[in-house]
């Protein structure tokens, strides 16, 4: 990591030991991935119903492509965060869960909901602050 790291009180972790770079690639490209509003929002779709049918995911997400869910699938399925279960059927039927893998990035983001609830109002408070500064210049 090139970053400077800057010991305080709302940081009480050490500074980060060197870091294989390779793991820092895959974090690097994880969090691009999963860091969209569409990944996230399937992982909270599926989470909270199980498995879905292809267009039942469509209409959990709201305002999500036809387009983008396919994309958004196909890359979360090649990354083993979701599993896709094709039924020989006619019309076809294929069914959408997430994983183990899956879960467990739910359930890491879920400390972000946490902070944020925890947060929230000292968020909204330096926002305000924000806004109030860029007002007056």
């Amino acid at each position: 990591m090139n970053q400077t790291y800057m010991s305080d009180v709302t940081n009480p972790m050490p500074p980060p030991a060197e870091v294989d770079p390779a793991i820092e690639a895959l974090v690097r490209d994880i969090i691009a991935k999963v860091a969209d509003k569409w990944t996230m929002l399937i992982l909270e779709a599926l989470e909270e119903h199980g498995t879905l049918r292809f267009t039942e995911v469509g209409r959990a997400v709201d305002g999500i492509s036809q387009k983008m869910l396919t994309k958004t699938l196909r890359q979360m399925e090649a990354d083993g965060l979701v599993a896709r279960t094709i039924h020989p059927v006619i019309p076809p039927h294929v069914d959408y869960c997430l994983t183990p893998l899956g879960r467990s990035l739910g359930a890491a983001f879920c400390g972000v909901w946490i902070w944020a609830e925890t947060h929230h109002g000292a968020i909204e408070a330096a926002r305000r602050a924000f806004e109030a500064r860029e007002t007056r210049r």
